[in-house]
């Protein structure tokens, strides 16, 4: 007895016969079915259509032995259909891996968006709540900074190494003016300070540490969603590629030609489907070796994108070398007073008046929220999660033509199917492989060669792919090196300085605990602060004093950068 599926598939089988048999006995007698099918397809008129089949009818692709219903007008209309129709199933066999990459990138864009703002948010609270006389002072060149970083990593024509020296040129007046030699001074006196900031290098190596850690982390970034978009332009090129002449035709035949013979149920055999669609789409199936080495170097600069070559660490963390460099000018105060004196003479001072800070409370709450965030929601996770994701469609355009005929186009295993010529129980044609030149004993399709369109996107691919991969074999040695403007370098191999934030657990950050109580004074007094320091290697900062009540994250938060260089002061 035989059992559910195999009954099942019987019937099928026998309604499939029956209903083409039907067809094929009523398209010998009546184009009328035809007529229906081409007016609903095509959207047509059926004025000047057959009423029935005609003997040798004027036909260049669909011809054959019987009466046919179709006309030389319908065959033109049918071949444009053939290739709506064949990008029509490109587009829709490619449309969940460009919704994974179009909506990765916007998600990372958007990220890194809300990262700067956080970083800003970070900084201008270090101003407010440690050094607050000069914060509003200091807001425009913090806002410049940032307003820089997120040009360049979405690609904009800015150089880091320029954003970062103008940062600290426009930093050190601040400084001098309110730490080191308190009070106003004329404009010429204060451009005077900037431009020896760079001579006498009052922040020690920060400015260059910073410069590093921008460079390991920005550029990186910024190439990664360049990469990201030129996916979205390969899969863009693809679902619109232009068919040839010999394609359009082969299209037409498998699709349509039987239509004129009245078998409009028809379905091509799965060897003459692969042979047709493997040949229009051979140009395309050259992408394949590229399109699988362009997700495994996407793969390798994500997992190489960890500690002070994360730009989320480093950006977060922004601020707290900013308070490592204004406590190093504070500390050398008695040296540069005397070498900006050297340089720029004995200024004619007044009282210093700097207005008040007065900083957002909802931003800092909205900056609290995202820094005491769960690991799972942090960047590298979530790229992680993507590239787990696209590593499914590594081989998504060596495979395409078989994808198609097997989910979209041909009959199904076993069952009557269209050779081209007539219904019949299998195709007995040599079926050959994907590529250019799999191509050379095709019987269904001539492919004469390469596509300029595809060639082109190949070299794009080419080159982003060298940039992701670099020089080095281990990308967790990867040093990346800035170009200048909107030029992408290449990464070259380099071990990671101690001096840009290397040390510590191996993943770039320098482990702290930070101890505060709830009461802190309204101006941070140096001498109010006791460091204790650990067995462990870590600190815990115990404050005391009076004046303000503010929140423990809030003052946590201003005081994170100001214990780094305090040892010293003792």
């Amino acid at each position: 007895m035989m059992d559910a599926q195999t009954w099942r598939v019987g019937c099928r089988c026998l309604l499939l016969l029956a209903l083409v048999g039907s067809t094929r006995s009523e398209g010998l007698q009546s184009c009328e079915e035809v007529r229906k099918l081409f007016q609903w397809r095509l959207v047509g008129p059926v004025k000047g259509l057959r009423d029935s089949p005609l003997a040798g009818p004027d036909l260049q692709v669909c011809i054959a032995k019987n009466p046919a219903c179709c006309t030389r007008k319908m065959e033109e209309s049918y071949q444009i259909a053939a290739r709506q129709d064949m990008q029509q199933v490109l587009q829709t066999s490619s449309s969940t891996l460009k919704f994974l990459i179009s909506r990765n990138t916007a998600a990372f864009q958007e990220t890194l968006e809300t990262l700067i703002r956080q970083a800003e948010n970070y900084t201008s609270i270090l101003f407010c709540n440690t050094y607050r006389n000069m914060a509003l002072e200091a807001a425009a060149s913090v806002q410049e900074f940032f307003t820089d970083v997120g040009l360049y990593l979405f690609g904009a024509d800015v150089n880091p190494e320029e954003f970062v020296n103008r940062f600290f040129d426009s930093l050190f007046p601040l400084v001098y003016n309110h730490l080191i030699n308190p009070g106003d001074s004329s404009l010429e006196y204060s451009e005077c300070i900037r431009m020896a900031r760079r001579d006498i290098s009052p922040f020690g190596n920060i400015p260059q540490r910073v410069l590093g850690q921008m460079g390991r982390s920005l550029l990186p970034s910024r190439t990664f969603l360049q990469a990201l978009n030129l996916g979205i332009e390969v899969i863009n090129t693809t679902d619109h590629l232009r068919f040839s002449k010999e394609c359009s035709r082969a299209l037409l035949r498998m699709q349509y030609c039987p239509h004129c013979q009245g078998l409009t149920l028809s379905k091509p055999c799965m060897g003459y489907c692969l042979n047709v669609v493997r040949g229009c789409l051979a140009p395309m199936a050259e992408l394949n070796p590229h399109w699988h080495m362009y997700i495994q170097s996407l793969e390798e600069l994500s997992d190489a994108m960890h500690g002070t070559y994360d730009i989320e660490h480093v950006l977060l963390n922004f601020h707290l070398l900013v308070n490592d460099a204004v406590m190093q000018a504070h500390l050398d105060g008695r040296k540069l007073l005397e070498q900006v004196n050297k340089i720029c003479g004995r200024p004619i001072r007044t009282p210093t008046q700097s207005p008040r800070c007065s900083f957002d409370g909802s931003k800092e709450k909205h900056g609290m929220k995202i820094f005491i965030r769960n690991g799972e929601e942090t960047l590298a996770n979530r790229r992680k999660e993507f590239i787990n994701s696209l590593r499914l469609y590594r081989t998504f355009y060596g495979g395409l033509a078989d994808q198609l005929c097997a989910n979209e186009l041909a009959a199904g295993d076993g069952l009557p199917c269209w050779n081209g010529e007539d219904i019949v129980k299998s195709y007995t044609q040599r079926v050959v492989g994907n590529g250019i030149k799999a191509q050379s004993g095709n019987p269904e399709v001539k492919v004469k060669g390469t596509d300029p369109v595809i060639n082109q996107i190949i070299d794009k691919l080419k080159h982003v792919i060298q940039l992701l991969q670099g020089r080095s074999p281990k990308p967790s040695k990867w040093e990346l090196h800035m170009g200048s403007g909107g030029d992408m370098a290449e990464p070259v191999s380099g071990d990671c300085d101690d001096e840009d934030g290397c040390r510590g657990s191996g993943s770039g950050e320098v482990k702290r605990t930070l101890k505060i109580t709830d009461w802190m004074p309204d101006e941070m007094n140096l001498s109010d602060v006791k460091q204790i320091h650990q067995t462990d290697g870590s600190s815990t900062l115990d404050t005391t004093g009076a004046g303000c009540t503010a929140t423990t994250e809030t003052m946590a938060l201003a005081l994170m950068g100001a214990v780094m260089l305090l040892p010293g002061l003792w």
